[in-house]
């Protein structure tokens, strides 16, 4: 599968990374959501994501759009096994769509905590804090 340049996927540690540059709207995240459902689809196996939001500075969605695509992707996951989802984030405006996020997903098995620093969500997922970094890794690996 050929992943969009803000993505990458990591087999040997079974972690999807998106890392969004400038605008995150609807079709951002209908993008990223399509590439999880199709990995899922593909590979039959779970895994992590983590989102590093830094580069991200604008944000044009609205909470309606918000509690519908979690509440699609809290029904396409159920019954698998569960997931952690990792959320870089700093800017203000994403803070609270991801602390949203987390509301919306308890009780599920995609479990969502929102992070400030990199290295404590490299802890939570339980990968090497290098692999989060910013790199110029092949987007699948």
């Amino acid at each position: 599968m050929k992943l969009p340049p803000e993505i990458q996927f990591y087999k040997d540690i079974r972690l999807l990374i998106y890392r969004p540059h400038g605008l995150i709207d609807e079709a951002a995240i209908n993008k990223v959501t399509s590439v999880i459902e199709e990995l899922e689809a593909e590979t039959q196996a779970p895994f992590n994501r983590f989102s590093d939001t830094l580069e991200a500075h604008e944000v044009d969605l609205n909470f309606r759009y918000v509690i519908q695509i979690s509440l699609h992707r809290r029904l396409a996951h159920a019954g698998r096994a569960p997931v952690k989802s990792a959320i870089l984030v700093t800017e203000p405006t994403l803070v609270h769509y991801a602390r949203l996020l987390v509301l919306l997903t308890e009780g599920s098995s995609i479990k969502i905590r929102v992070f400030h620093e990199r290295e404590e969500a490299a802890q939570w997922l339980g990968v090497p804090v290098d692999r989060l970094e910013t790199s110029s890794n092949p987007r699948e690996t």
